[in-house]
């Protein structure tokens, strides 16, 4: 299995160092695209990054985050391969998954719990794509 692609700016670089602890803890490897450090920084660097990774096939799923995890997911669904998803409860990430077979969560850094954090998490890690009437939706996303 592929490691998961980790991206993040300086308002998700907290959370980010809970997820590598999860990650780690579940026994699954990880590849991080930064940042690095909680200096400010452009999250567009690291959303591109993460998204070119999953398109050159060096990761699988990411994981994203910024403060209000908006930002990092509009850059990220710019990529016609990317299905990034604005998750802050685990029943979001679940359907993000189950529907819209997303393959990168995005997280709100500065609004989200890590225990609710941690939840969303195992949802999306562990939540199979339902396909059927769905894979015709998710057909229709990208730009032709």
């Amino acid at each position: 299995m592929l490691p998961i692609g980790l991206a993040s700016d300086h308002a998700g670089y907290a959370l980010k160092q809970f997820v590598k602890e999860y990650l780690t803890q579940q026994g699954l490897e990880y590849k991080d695209y930064g940042t690095y450090s909680e200096d400010s920084c452009d999250y567009p660097d690291f959303a591109h990054a993460l998204a070119k990774g999953i398109e050159h096939g060096e990761v699988d799923r990411g994981i994203a985050i910024c403060g209000s995890g908006q930002g990092i997911s509009i850059t990220l669904n710019k990529h016609q391969s990317i299905r990034a998803a604005l998750v802050w409860q685990e029943e979001i990430a679940k359907l993000a998954r189950q529907h819209n077979n997303a393959n990168v969560l995005c997280l709100p850094g500065r609004f989200i719990s890590t225990d609710e954090a941690e939840r969303c998490l195992t949802a999306f890690l562990n939540t199979p794509f339902e396909g059927g009437r769905h894979e015709r939706r998710v057909e229709k996303i990208p730009v032709r």
